[in-house]
C-alpha cells in the first residue's frame, strides 16, 4: 500500500470508523485512539490496497481493539477492587513516641565517636559496601568492619538501657 492509497483509506474511512467505536464507547476520546492505534497497525502490516477488504478489515480491527481495551480495563477494575488497604491513623501517643524515638538514636549517634559515626552513616545512610567505605576513607576493610562493629554495639546499649 502506498502512502498515497493509506492517505485516501484514511480520509475516506476514519471518521465512518471512529463513529462505530463511539457509538460502541460513548467516549469520543477512546475512540479516536483506538481508530489511529487501528490505522497504524494496517500502515505497520503493509497490506496489499484493495478498498473493499481493506475497510472491512479496519472495522473487524476496531472492534477488536474495543473488545480488547475493554477487558483490560475490566480485568483493572476487578484487581482494584479485590485489594484492600489497610489504612491506620498514627495516635498521638505512637507520634510521641516515635519523636522520642528518634531524639533518642539522634543522641545515641551523636555519643559515638566521629570515626565510628562516618562509617555508620556511610553505611546505612548512603547504602555504601565496606569495600567502597574503605577506599573513600583510604583505610582498610577490616578498619571499617571493626569501625562498624563497635558502632553498632554503642547504639544496642545506648538506646536498650534508655
Amino acid at each position: 500500500m502506498t502512502k498515497q492509497e493509506f492517505k485516501q483509506l484514511f480520509d475516506r474511512y476514519f471518521d465512518g470508523i471512529r463513529n462505530y467505536i463511539y457509538y460502541r464507547s460513548g467516549d469520543v476520546d477512546l475512540a479516536t485512539d483506538l481508530v489511529q492505534d487501528v490505522f497504524l497497525k494496517l500502515w505497520e502490516k503493509q497490506v496489499d490496497f484493495n478498498e473493499k477488504p481493506n475497510v472491512g478489515l479496519l472495522y473487524k480491527m476496531a472492534s477488536d481493539e474495543f473488545i480488547s481495551r475493554y477487558r483490560r480495563q475490566q480485568l483493572e477494575i476487578s484487581y482494584q477492587k479485590g485489594l484492600t488497604f489497610n489504612l491506620h491513623e498514627v495516635t498521638p501517643e505512637e507520634e510521641l513516641e516515635e519523636k522520642e524515638l528518634q531524639a533518642e538514636y539522634e543522641k545515641a549517634l551523636a555519643g559515638l565517636s566521629e570515626k565510628q559515626r562516618v562509617v555508620f552513616l556511610m553505611s546505612r545512610m548512603d547504602g555504601l559496601k565496606y569495600f567502597e567505605i574503605a577506599d573513600r576513607l583510604n583505610i582498610s576493610v577490616k578498619a571499617v568492619e571493626k569501625r562498624m562493629k563497635y558502632a553498632l554495639d554503642d547504639l544496642k546499649k545506648k538506646l536498650l538501657i534508655s
